[in-house]
């Protein structure tokens, strides 16, 4: 071979190799940091609270290596990555865009929330303060419990950057604080509507009291005093407690209430008694029966309740809290005091409030 035809052969070699090789590397470095970027917006919440950015800097992302992969399938002299380089930089940029706008938004996000858990937490502070001044309401208090929870929940919520959460944990807090509202509502008017009748009711107990000179029982439920009068006048009052479900009237058997009306001692159990001493009153009276079946009749109750009864008054209070089946309950000391004024047929009068007292 001549020396011509090597020099030929060499360089069409030379040739061939540029051909197949191409003469471009695809651009690595730039889709690392591409990834790296992503995975930094991701850490900062970009998914949650700048999602459309993200996704934006993502869809960049797989465009570019899908640019990268054509080019790589092409001929080496026909390969040009800048497409595929030039995407991976747009995916860096609008990457740590995502990342400002998550920052910021978190940032909004804070500042609200801290606004309402602190507006959160004072009216539920103000409406535990309601519940501690009035008798227990069941319904009322499972209401308050339900909100205290929500609250609860925020403040996890918050530990875990879970703003968005956090913030309808308090928007279910306040929708629970509203049906309490409610309960509250419908219980001032089962007072407005009744306290003339209570008022009645203490009027009538005093004025027999002073006609016969002898003694009676005013049991004030709000006030959680039990008074006992002589000739229509005070002789003592007692601290009471009752039943755990005491802002109602008695409606059944096993529902936790006091009843309200007029009754009378029916026993006396000087001894023998599971709360030291006890005097039994004439609940159900024929008012209660009366209302019961009424109850009944409209669904109000089950038609499978029963009306109860076992109504007393005794000993071993003193606990600081209602939590008797329905009873009034005073210390043993007041007890025994009471046990020498009453007797069977002494009047015994239940309102939950009045404004006339002896």
């Amino acid at each position: 071979m001549t020396f011509i035809s090597r020099y030929i052969l060499i360089g069409l070699l030379s040739s061939l190799s540029l051909f197949y090789l191409g003469c471009q590397d695809p651009p690595l470095k730039s889709f690392e940091d591409a990834r790296s970027a992503l995975e930094t917006a991701a850490r900062a919440g970009a998914l949650r609270y700048a999602e459309p950015v993200y996704r934006e800097a993502e869809s960049l992302l797989q465009n570019g290596l899908i640019e990268m992969a054509r080019q790589k399938g092409r001929l080496g002299p026909f390969r040009n990555f800048k497409t595929a380089d030039s995407l991976y930089h747009q995916s860096i940029q609008t990457a740590d865009r995502a990342v400002q706008e998550a920052q910021a938004r978190i940032s909004e996000l804070q500042t609200e929330l801290k606004e309402e858990q602190l507006g959160f937490q004072t009216e539920l502070g103000a409406w535990r303060d309601a519940l501690d001044n009035t008798l227990m309401l069941n319904n009322a208090e499972s209401y308050w419990s339900s909100a205290d929870l929500a609250l609860r929940t925020c403040e996890r919520l918050i530990l875990e950057n879970e703003y968005i959460a956090a913030i309808e944990a308090v928007s279910e807090g306040r929708r629970w604080l509203v049906k309490l509202s409610q309960t509250f509502a419908e219980y001032d008017n089962d007072i407005a509507t009744k306290i003339q009748i209570w008022r009645r009711w203490v009027n009538d107990t005093l004025e027999q009291s002073r006609i016969s000179k002898g003694s009676a029982i005013i049991v004030d439920k709000s006030a959680h005093k039990l008074y006992l009068v002589q000739g229509g006048k005070l002789l003592h009052s007692f601290d009471c407690e009752l039943g755990y479900n005491s802002a109602r009237h008695k409606f059944f058997s096993g529902d936790g209430a006091t009843p309200e009306g007029i009754y009378q001692i029916t026993k006396t159990r000087p001894a023998g008694s599971k709360y030291h001493k006890a005097l039994l009153i004439n609940y159900p009276n024929e008012q209660d029966k009366s209302k019961f079946a009424e109850n009944r009749a409209r669904g109000i109750i089950s038609r499978y309740a029963r009306i109860g009864g076992l109504i007393e008054i005794h000993g071993d209070g003193g606990r600081g809290k209602d939590w008797t089946e329905g009873c009034v309950a005073l210390t043993n000391k007041d007890m025994d005091r009471l046990m020498q004024y009453a007797a069977v047929g002494t009047p015994v009068t239940i309102v939950r409030r009045s404004d006339r007292w002896p």
